[in-house]
C-alpha cells in the first residue's frame, strides 16, 4: 500500500513564471461554489461532466505515454558533437529519445563501461530509495518525523525558544529544508574528518525555519542514508541494489562509508553513463521500466516538483533530490553533480541527456559546467524542439 502524505508547498505557489495556472484553479473553485439548493440534475450532469473530463485527460497521457516518436535526424547533433569535443575535461555525452539512445559519445579516454563517480547526483538515486521505501511501508511518509529514527533528538533543548531538531521531517531533508547549517561547501572538511557523520550532522545549529528557505547540505541527504539503513534493516547499497539495480539490471558499485559504515548519502555513487540514462529514463515514463514500475509514479511527480527556489539562482528550484530549471524553453528536472555530471529530462520533448566529466579541482571546472549546460540547451533540446515543431506542423498540413 502506498502511503503518500505530501504536505503542500511552503515556497512555491506556481511552477516558473505560468501564474496562469494558478489563477484559473481559484477561478475554477469559485465557479464550482454553486448554491446549496441546486438541483439533483444539475449534480448528476456536472459529475457526469467532470468523469468525462477525467476519462479524456487520461486517455491523453496514456496516449502519450505509448506514442511512437520518429527519432531525429542524425545530423540534428553534430553542432554538439563538435562543441563537445573541444572540452578537455568532458567523459561522455549521450541523448535519448523517445526511449531510443539516439546519440552516443565518449571523449579523453572515456570508456562505456566504466563507473564515473555522479557526485551529487547521487542525492536523485537517494530520493528514489525514499520513494521506494515509503511505498514498501518501511517509512511512513514525507512528513514523517526524523526523531522517529533519531529519538535522542526529543531530548534536545529548544533554540531560540522555539526551534527543535526534533521535528524536522523526511520532506524537510529531501528539499533541502532542514534549516540545519551546512555541512557542504567550506564546512565540508571538517564534516567527513568527524568521528561520527550523523552526530557532526545533528548538532549544527539553526541558521533558518525547518520546511522554509533552501540551505543545500549533503548532511541532509547523509540522514537520510542512515534512515534508510535503520528502516529497512540493510545497508543503502544492498536497499539500492534490490530497489534499483535489480530492477535496471545492473550491479551498484560499492562507494564510500562513513566512520559507523552507512553509505555516503547523497554524494559518491559510482555509475556508468548508460545507467545514469537509464534511470534517467525511467523517471521520464513515471517510474516504469521495462513494463515494471519500480518507483511509485505518484513519487515521481512530487519529485519533479519545484517546492524551493535556490539562493544562488532565481530561476533554479529544488524538488525531492531534483533540481528544476527552464531549458530553451522547455521545463527540465535534472540530476546534477559536482564537475558536470547531469542527468536532464525534458518531458515535453521525451528527452533525456547525459553527461559526465572529470571531478578534478581545476580552476576550470565552473566554466567547464557552465560550457556543457550550454551545449545541452542550445544545441540539443533546442534543436530537437525546433525539429519536433516542425514536424508536427508538416503532418498538420498533410
Amino acid at each position: 500500500m502506498v502511503r503518500m502524505a505530501f504536505s503542500p508547498d511552503k515556497s512555491i505557489n506556481c511552477c516558473f513564471q505560468d501564474k496562469t495556472i494558478c489563477y484559473n484553479r481559484q477561478l475554477m473553485r469559485k465557479r464550482l461554489r454553486r448554491p446549496s439548493g441546486q438541483s439533483q440534475l444539475f449534480r448528476a450532469v456536472s459529475i457526469a461532466a467532470t468523469a468525462s473530463l477525467l476519462l479524456l485527460v487520461t486517455a491523453r497521457i496514456g496516449a502519450s505515454e505509448t506514442r511512437q516518436r520518429t527519432p531525429p535526424p542524425e545530423d540534428i547533433f553534430e553542432a554538439a558533437s563538435q562543441a563537445a569535443s573541444r572540452l578537455p575535461r568532458l567523459r561522455s555525452l549521450l541523448v535519448s529519445h523517445g526511449g531510443n539512445l539516439v546519440f552516443e559519445r565518449y571523449y579523453n579516454g572515456a570508456r562505456p563501461a566504466r563507473p564515473t563517480n555522479i557526485k551529487s547526483a547521487s542525492k536523485s538515486v537517494i530520493s528514489a530509495l525514499v520513494g521506494i521505501a515509503i511505498e514498501r511501508s518501511f517509512l511512513d511518509g514525507p512528513s514523517q518525523p526524523i526523531s522517529s529514527f533519531f529519538p535522542q533528538l526529543a531530548e534536545v533543548p529548544k533554540e531560540n525558544g522555539h526551534l527543535r531538531k526534533a521535528e524536522i521531517t523526511l520532506e524537510d531533508l529531501l528539499s533541502m529544508r532542514s534549516g540545519l547549517e551546512t555541512t557542504s561547501n567550506r564546512n565540508y572538511g571538517r564534516w567527513v574528518r568527524s568521528r561520527n557523520w550523523v552526530q557532526h550532522i545533528l548538532s549544527r545549529s539553526f541558521v533558518t525555519w525547518p520546511g522554509t528557505a533552501m540551505v543545500y547540505s549533503t548532511g541532509n541527504t547523509h540522514l537520510l542514508s542512515a534512515i534508510l539503513t535503520k528502516a529497512t534493516g540493510k545497508s543503502t547499497r544492498e536497499f539500492a541494489q534490490e530497489a534499483l539495480g535489480d530492477p535496471l539490471g545492473f550491479r551498484v558499485a560499492r562507494w564510500p562509508q562513513d566512520p559507523q559504515g552507512i553509505y555516503f548519502g547523497g554524494n559518491d555513487m559510482l555509475l556508468t553513463p548508460r545507467q545514469m540514462m537509464a534511470f534517467g529514463e525511467m523517471y521520464l515514463r513515471h517510474g516504469r521500466h521495462d513494463g515494471r514500475q519500480v518507483i511509485p509514479a505518484e513519487w515521481v511527480r512530487e519529485s519533479l516538483r519545484p517546492r524551493v527556489r535556490s539562493r544562488r539562482e532565481a530561476d533554479r528550484f529544488y524538488g525531492y533530490g531534483w533540481w528544476i530549471r527552464n531549458m530553451a524553453g522547455y521545463q527540465a528536472p535534472y540530476a546534477w553533480g559536482f564537475g558536470g555530471q547531469f542527468i536532464f529530462l525534458v518531458p515535453e520533448l521525451d528527452l533525456v541527456v547525459v553527461s559526465t566529466s572529470a571531478v578534478t579541482l581545476e580552476n576550470d571546472r565552473r566554466r567547464h559546467r557552465f560550457t556543457v549546460m550550454d551545449i545541452i540547451e542550445r544545441l540539443i533540446i533546442a534543436p530537437v524542439g525546433t525539429w519536433e515543431r516542425d514536424s508536427a506542423s508538416a503532418r498538420i498540413r498533410r
